[in-house]
């Protein structure tokens, strides 16, 4: 069994420390007051038989609650008293040197909670090593200088949570759409270098990629890419392949029929776009940003982005060419084509390609095999968005969320036009649901108390939002030129705020939520899936919208409900909510809590029931929301695949189906790789040869809207480890 050191370093678990600090908190009590050997002993092994209980690693704060709860149990008031004087006497010793533990057991590569905390980055590499030590000290900084205290202490019990507080010392944001058409139409400035519109396709490739790592390193969430604002440099290598063609034939004194010549034009033109393509998917993948890892990227393919008929022609053939890549995959350093993480790759499904002998059916086939192999694109029903996403003319509205699921609200700007582009998302905090539910129904269900306690949460949520908010306010155009000054996200003046850019909807600001699914269970005693379940959870999204709403007409910023992607975080409230409320069955039993509004991991339910479902909820997510359905290996039942996407096109607005892409580099086993309880703790194993050395394996999997291949920590394995299929 092992245990969580204070320096987040991962020992094997010790009676003996327990015996030893109970003991001398026993000895420093009076004679009458002491307890016996024995009853110390008796002591130790009931919280070593709770700490085995809990199936997980537990710290050393947890355990030491464990210990005192046992000293009050035997009745040694005393006892506990100057064990408790004891612990606050050695926690005010150590805050003096916390930061400092932490990161030199990071450069040892002995940091368990950071080893686990980011699925797509490696703390072994230096240059997540720095990345992650200077986001010590920015959190240090930001909890004891910048954040108002009852914040700080609300997100260290894990009742709210500060998002990317290892960032926020520095005057960043969270994520944005990237304005590649401003940028590549109409020039940029990449490290002080001008760069002027490409005058081919494969070079606009280059550009993307390299303002793709530079707009990485100067924010801390996703970004994304539109296919189609590469699109337009198609003709424009098209008509230099032309001419260079004609000047060909004219030196061999040839003419040849106008067919054969546009037959020869195109299969250069498609090994251009394979090129192209191919710069993306390989830089995306080796570049390094200054956080030590591939720039979170997604890429958007909208047919109906194209303003006309050949330049959708266009587009289609960039779509066809980086689905093809894809499902081809990228060689590991054993040569072998595995599932890459990045970029992302999101497909709208609409009118011209859904159904069956439309114009880009075949297309949309093309997708659903990549979905089987390699686990994306994921899905945009247009027609659902168009009802969902409608801006203040009365128009419906098309587009990508920035990185794997924050969506920005509708816009209009001073044409009266629909902008996206160039927008970006302000910062998160998430309210932990099930405290909430838990804090008012922790004697018995008290549904006017949960409504008195959400509200007051949520106001602590909307200063901890003003503080983001704050933060950015007042930022000069020159800290980011490449996002401020050179039309990534504006084309702002040397020296000038952004101060402008934080109000009026012109970028949002996300109240995330989590635990949906335990916080119903907890007030009501039935599922989301049940009809009471359903009209509660349905009331409780209602009035964080509500929330938002009126912190929107106060202070003209745009909040914005968000479906919180938990990573490590599920793991850090699953640990808080034990610690403060104990287990409570179909509540707090389990390491993770589940992601937004999700039905639970556990729960028997069809894949189209569970998408019917979920979209109701997704609707109250303005803010950013994606539903998933797991699914087996579907390579050889394209058909189904297509029942799935058809069903979405028709029922929810953004979803994904999740499969398996694993590879053992020890036996070449390319199945799905197994988790295993070993020593109450989980780990990934091979089936086939029985590897568990994490070095030597490739396991892919969605964690939060996007895949993660650098594997995680325990509360989101187990969460892995139980879901069910669905189809």
């Amino acid at each position: 069994m092992k245990i969580i050191k204070r320096n987040k370093q991962e020992v094997e678990f010790d009676i003996s420390k327990i015996i030893n600090a109970i003991t001398k908190a026993n000895e420093a009590a009076k004679e009458p007051d002491r307890m016996t050997g024995k009853q110390i002993a008796r002591i130790a092994e009931r919280v070593t038989n709770e700490c085995e209980n809990m199936n997980r690693a537990l710290s050393v704060e947890e355990i030491q609650d464990l210990v005192e709860k046992q000293i009050m149990a035997h009745g040694a008031y005393e006892v506990a008293k100057l064990y408790v004087t004891y612990r606050y006497t050695r926690s005010l010793i150590r805050q003096s040197n916390t930061t400092d533990a932490s990161i030199l057991t990071l450069i040892e590569c002995n940091n368990e909670e950071l080893k686990q905390e980011n699925s797509n980055k490696n703390p072994t590499v230096n240059s997540v090593q720095r990345d992650y030590m200077a986001g010590e000290v920015s959190k240090d900084i930001t909890q004891r200088l910048l954040l108002p205290q009852d914040i700080v202490e609300a997100h260290q019990q894990g009742i709210i949570h500060f998002h990317d507080s290892d960032y926020f010392a520095q005057h960043m944001h969270n994520c944005d759409l990237v304005n590649l058409e401003d940028m590549l139409q109409n020039g940029t400035v990449i490290s002080g270098t001008m760069i002027e519109k490409p005058h081919s396709f494969s070079t606009a490739c280059n550009i993307a990629t390299q303002i793709i790592a530079q707009v990485a390193s100067n924010q801390y969430g996703g970004q994304s890419i539109s296919l189609t604002h590469l699109a337009p440099f198609v003709q424009i290598s098209r008509d230099k392949i032309s001419k260079k063609v004609d000047q060909e034939f004219e030196t061999l004194g040839i003419n040849p029929p106008a067919e054969k010549k546009k037959e020869i034009v195109e299969k250069r033109l498609r090994e251009e776009i394979e090129r192209g393509v191919q710069t993306i998917q390989y830089q995306v993948v080796t570049l390094l940003t200054t956080n030590g890892q591939a720039p979170f990227v997604t890429v958007f393919m909208y047919l109906n982005e194209a303003k006309d008929p050949q330049l959708k022609a266009d587009l289609a053939m960039i779509i066809e060419e980086v689905l093809k890549q894809r499902i081809q995959g990228v060689k590991n350093e054993a040569g072998v084509y595995i599932t890459p993480a990045f970029p992302k790759l999101i497909y709208v499904l609409e009118e011209d390609n859904i159904r069956e002998g439309s114009p880009y059916y075949e297309l949309t086939r093309l997708a659903a095999r990549c979905t089987a192999k390699r686990m994306v694109p994921d899905y945009i029903s247009e027609k659902v968005m168009l009802q969902l996403k409608v801006d203040k003319n009365g128009n419906g509205n098309c587009y990508t969320c920035m990185g794997c699921r924050s969506f920005l609200t509708t816009y209009v700007d001073e044409n009266n036009q629909p902008k996206y582009y160039g927008r970006f998302n302000q910062g998160v905090v998430t309210i932990n649901l099930v405290d909430v539910a838990c804090s008012a129904c922790c004697e018995s269900r008290d549904e006017d108390k949960f409504w008195k306690i959400l509200d007051e949460r949520l106001e602590l949520c909307h200063r901890a939002l003003r503080c983001r908010h704050d933060r950015l306010a007042g930022t000069l155009s020159d800290a980011a030129p490449i996002l401020w000054q050179y039309g990534a996200l504006a084309r702002l003046e040397k020296g000038e705020p952004i101060t402008k850019l934080l109000y009026g909807g012109y970028s949002t600001i996300s109240l995330g939520y989590a635990g949906l699914w335990e916080c119903v269970y907890e007030v009501t005693g039935k599922k989301l899936t049940e009809p009471e379940g359903e009209a509660f959870g349905l009331k409780v999204m209602e009035t964080l919208n509500a929330a938002c709403a009126k912190w929107k007409a106060a202070e003209n910023i745009d909040y914005s409900i968000y479906g919180t992607p938990l990573e490590s975080t599920t793991y850090k409230f699953a640990k808080a909510l034990q610690r403060r409320f104990g287990i409570i069955k179909g509540v707090t039993d389990k390491n993770y809590i589940t992601n937004s509004y999700h039905i639970h991991v556990t729960e028997q339910i069809n894949a189209f029931e569970k998408l019917k479902l979920e979209s109701k909820f997704q609707r109250l997510s303005p803010g950013g929301a994606i539903s998933y359905v797991e699914v087996p290996n579907m390579q050889n039942n394209i058909d189904a695949v297509m029942d799935v996407m058809k069903f979405i096109y028709d029922n929810i607005m953004y979803a994904e189906l999740n499969t398996k892409s694993d590879y053992c580099q020890v036996c070449g086993y390319d199945g799905e790789i197994k988790i295993e309880e070993r020593d109450h703790k989980l780990v990934w194993v091979c089936p086939h040869c029985g590897n568990d050395d994490e070095n030597k394996l490739n396991v892919a999997r969605r964690t939060c809207g996007y895949i993660g291949t650098q594997f995680w920590n325990q509360g989101r394995t187990q969460e892995i480890r139980e879901r069910v299929m669905h189809l």
